[in-house]
Order: C-alpha cells, then sequence, then structure tokens
C-alpha cells in the first residue's frame, strides 16, 4: 500500500531499521535507492526488514551518489546475500537517459527478485510495455511530477503505485508554519492505483549535504480530519537566521514553537514515539544534531501514516 522512497544515507537507513517492524505489521514497502559507496549499512537495513518479515525494493541502478555509474555492486549484493528472500525486490529506475532495451536488460538480469520498474523521467513507454506484453510482470512505481495519466495507461497491468513529492523543499527561513503535504493517501484508488508513495520529510531533491544551516526547521506531518483527513505539514522554524552558527542554539528555539503548538492540544499531532523523543530532548536541552532531527521526523511521518485507518 504505501511505498516510502528512501535515499540511502545513514540516518535514511537508520530510519528505516528503528520502523522496520511498524513498516511490516503495517505492510507498508520502503523504496531505497543507495547513493553511498558502502553497502554495509543497506544490508544490516535489509536483514532488519527480513528479521521483521517485511518487505523492501532496492534500486539496483541508481541515478544519485556513488553507484550512479555502476550498480554491480548492489546487484552482487541481493545476490549473494538475499538471493533466497522474495520480500526483498529489485526496483530498476527509468530515467531519460535509459532505452527501453536498458531497462528490458536489467529486467531480465534481476529475474531472481521480484521486480518493480520506477518511473521517473523515462521517455519510451510504449516500446517498453510493448516489450513486457501484457502479463503483469513487475510493479510499477510512478513519481507522479513524470507521468502523467497518458504515460501511465501505456502500463495498466499488474500492481500499480503513484508517488507523490509532498515535500516543497525551499529555504529554511521561507517556509510557513504549515501547509498542504498530500491528500495522495485517500485518493489514490481514485487514481487506479493500488498504493501511493513520497518521500517523506526530505523531498525528491538530493544533495550530498544540507548546507550551512542559517536557520533550523523540524517538519512534522499530521492528517487532519477536519480537512477530509487531508496530510498537512508543520514547519517549526528558529527566530535567527542570518549566520550559520549555533545550530543547536537555532534548534532550541524551533523546539520551543513545537512545545508551545503540543502543548496547546490542539496540534493534531499524533503521539509518536518520535514526538516522544522531542519531549524528552527538550526537557534535557539537548541537540542532537542535524541528521538526527531528520530521522525523527521521517519516523514520525511512517508512525503517523501507520496509525491511519486506511479504508481498503
Amino acid at each position: 500500500m504505501y511505498h516510502p522512497y528512501f535515499r540511502g544515507k545513514q540516518f535514511e537507513l537508520i530510519t528505516i531499521r528503528e520502523t522496520a517492524s511498524i513498516l511490516a505489521e503495517s505492510g507498508f514497502v520502503p523504496i531505497i535507492e543507495p547513493v553511498r559507496e558502502s553497502l554495509g549499512g543497506l544490508e544490516k537495513t535489509l536483514r532488519a526488514i527480513c528479521d521483521a518479515r517485511g518487505k523492501a525494493v532496492v534500486i539496483v541502478n541508481p541515478y544519485h551518489g556513488d553507484h550512479r555509474e555502476d550498480g554491480v555492486d548492489i546487484t552482487e549484493l541481493l545476490r549473494d546475500g538475499f538471493a533466497d528472500r522474495e520480500d526483498i525486490g529489485v526496483g530498476i529506475l527509468l530515467r531519460a537517459d535509459m532505452s527501453a532495451n536498458d531497462a528490458v536488460a536489467l529486467y531480465r538480469r534481476h529475474q531472481a527478485h521480484p521486480i518493480s520498474f520506477v518511473h521517473a523521467g523515462f521517455s519510451q513507454a510504449r516500446a517498453l510495455s510493448e516489450a513486457l506484453g501484457t502479463s503483469p510482470v513487475a510493479r510499477q512505481v510512478f513519481v507522479e511530477a513524470y507521468c502523467n495519466r497518458l504515460y501511465r495507461r501505456h502500463f495498466a497491468v499488474g500492481e500499480r503505485i503513484l508517488v507523490r513529492d509532498g515535500f516543497k523543499r525551499q529555504r529554511n527561513r521561507d517556509y510557513p508554519l504549515v501547509e498542504l503535504f498530500s491528500d495522495l493517501h485517500i485518493t489514490y484508488r481514485e487514481e487506479g492505483m493500488d498504493g501511493f508513495g513520497d518521500f517523506l520529510i526530505v523531498g525528491d531533491d538530493y544533495s550530498e549535504t544540507g548546507g550551512p544551516a542559517y536557520a533550523v526547521a523540524i517538519h512534522l506531518t499530521y492528517i487532519d480530519p477536519d480537512q477530509d483527513d487531508a496530510m498537512f505539514i508543520y514547519h517549526f522554524v528558529s527566530d535567527r537566521q542570518d549566520t550559520p552558527t549555533d545550530p543547536a542554539g537555532k534548534f532550541a528555539e524551533a523546539l520551543a514553537k513545537l512545545i508551545r503548538k503540543w502543548n496547546t492540544g490542539n496540534s493534531k499531532l499524533l503521539e509518536t514515539s518520535a514526538i516522544g523523543e522531542f519531549l524528552d530532548l527538550h526537557a534535557k536541552g539537548h541537540f542532537p544534531g542535524l541528521g538526527y532531527l531528520k530521522k525523527l521526523s521521517m519516523k514520525h511521518h511512517i508512525e503517523t501514516l501507520a496509525d491511519f485507518d486506511f479504508l481498503e
């Protein structure tokens, strides 16, 4: 049903490991695009998913990061470590620089695993559709920004997932307090889909580093029953935004805004384990680092969707 799309940085992989049981129990299937040369963290993450009896999809031809030119190490990891695990699937990322022949060759090379085609800028939809035929040989994952309805018509057979980027990336100082994130968890069936996905609170834009933190922001999603269960996102931003100094102090400013909103009793934020950690950080006056904050926001997002009552 829900397919969160992760880039395989350290805290993304830690998020998956720490929520492996929740993902498995909820039937959520993370899609992981490995971007770091070392695959030790990925292997550890996939072991955690297997131990929780969950499922995952691993992109074998990443567009970003250290494996962009050659994903052979990812293929070997899946072949040598997870060949007998049907719950660990292969994702083939279809971008503008790929041909239908490239896609079919990758498909044939990885048929020992369940296949997901991830459509994200590919231009030879008709040729690939004709090559695949009418059998549901693979899950079709459509990144909405690249795949209009006309494109998606070429892949009408089998399981279909629509991934929407609900996170509108801006400079931290420019975020409003609250804005719409997505309604796709409600409307995906009306789009003719069997499931949905997103890029959590990170967004589809990729960068190797986050850059200097002129402002520190805490991004937390919530589902609003008064707005037809649409999902919104809070951006709690520090007061100081002019220099990249004192990230710990700026975090305290952003966290104070979160705590004030939480204490009103009408924030509509779900009381997740991640919220509990934010409350604990506030009580201790501790700054755990920006990567850790991102991890907490991602965990909160997953826990919020896991708590939602999807109507099947």
